[in-house]
């Protein structure tokens, strides 16, 4: 069975419904086969119940308690407080009312309006067409996605395993090209949370604890997936601050593997509770404020790597098995260092031995 990704930990870090905004989706195995395993709906009642409360104050009218009850029975608005409190974030109607009367909020009622009304024309196709070339064949992708006006600015996976929900901050300033990227890396996220199997249960637990947090790496591969190919920068349609911010992370990618595999062989060791290991492992997905660790930029250089080296098929079949994608990122990085003498970060044979991976190094079959 194939080994699952803990996509709850990688989400951790991401009065209508409109139709369904998918249509074709152009890839290898088909439009029509791949539009039958998509489902997404994009889900505005949440946006619009608030923009409704703000036009109304903006002409100078009472809000009376149907617009808030209207407000706080909508889907988007009731799941963002689901999601909220699954995290023991103190999220309550009369402090969400506030946040809405804010005078900052009314002052960029327009503009939400105008973002909502482009968001809404947006295709889910193209970046279900990202997320589909880097998931195995028959991955399916259902899930909800809720542009939402709210105090935090953040975008994130919510229950991906169970009713896959995807928020996306409603933001004026992110242009088609960027919510394209994000939307492709949430649901990168959702279709492999539904492909992957669970880790064998006979392995020793602190190889299957490896295992698990080694799906931290799932957030480097979305990162290609959006980014639509090895050759395309993650943050090509990112601001300029965002970009320099991900290439310093990039530079320190040596030093983070070293760091990640001290990690790894402690977990397979056992030197850790589980607390400690939370404590330790959340660092690589935020580190230091940096918003995307090194489970992120760790994840992107070892598939992108092995994409440019084996072939994107390479990594589809690693997507589901951490072990998979270190053994062909061995390869990888041995063949690089053999053509060209660059020598490129590369995890330890004790580690690679100890999760599987080392007996496929050397046998080259994976």
């Amino acid at each position: 069975m194939r080994k699952r990704w803990p996509i709850a930990l990688v989400a951790v870090l991401v009065g209508a419904v409109s139709p369904p905004a998918c249509g074709p989706v152009p890839a290898g195995g088909g439009a029509a086969h791949e539009a039958s395993r998509l489902d997404v709906r994009f889900v505005v009642d949440e946006p619009e119940a608030v923009l409704d409360i703000l036009d109304a104050m903006a002409r100078g009218e009472e809000v009376g308690s149907a617009a808030w009850a209207r407000l706080f029975a909508t889907e988007g608005y009731r799941r963002l407080k689901e999601r909220e409190a699954s995290l023991n974030r103190a999220f309550t109607d009369d402090e969400f009312g506030s946040f809405v009367r804010s005078p900052a909020l009314a002052e960029r009622r327009t503009e939400l309006r105008r973002t909502l009304e482009r968001w809404r024309s947006v295709d889910m196709a193209e970046p279900a067409r990202l997320a589909f070339r880097y998931l195995p064949e028959g991955a399916a992708i259902r899930a909800a996605v809720y542009p939402s006006i709210k105090p935090r600015t953040n975008s994130f996976v919510f229950e991906p395993r169970t009713n896959p929900a995807i928020f996306l901050y409603l933001d004026p300033a992110k242009p088609a090209a960027a919510l394209t990227n994000t939307v492709a890396h949430e649901l990168h996220h959702i279709g492999l949370a539904g492909a992957c199997g669970d880790p064998d249960p006979g392995l020793p637990k602190g190889v299957r604890d490896a295992l698990d947090w080694m799906g931290g790496f799932g957030e480097g591969l979305a990162m290609l997936a959006a980014a639509g190919g090895a050759d395309t920068h993650p943050h090509a349609t990112s601001p300029s601050e965002a970009r320099a911010v991900w290439d310093s992370a990039v530079a320190r990618v040596p030093a983070d593997l070293a760091r990640l595999e001290r990690f790894f062989l402690d977990l397979v060791d056992g030197r850790m509770t589980e607390e400690e290991a939370a404590t330790r492992g959340f660092r690589f997905l935020v580190d230091d404020g940096v918003p995307q660790g090194a489970f992120y930029t760790v994840g992107w250089h070892m598939a992108a790597l092995v994409e440019r080296e084996l072939g994107r098929e390479r990594v589809v079949a690693g997507v589901c098995d951490p072990a998979v994608l270190l053994a062909d990122y061995d390869r990888a990085a041995a063949a690089v260092g053999a053509r060209t003498g660059r020598r490129l970060p590369r995890w330890s044979g004790t580690l690679l031995e100890a999760v599987g991976a080392g007996s496929a190094v050397e046998q080259g079959v994976r």
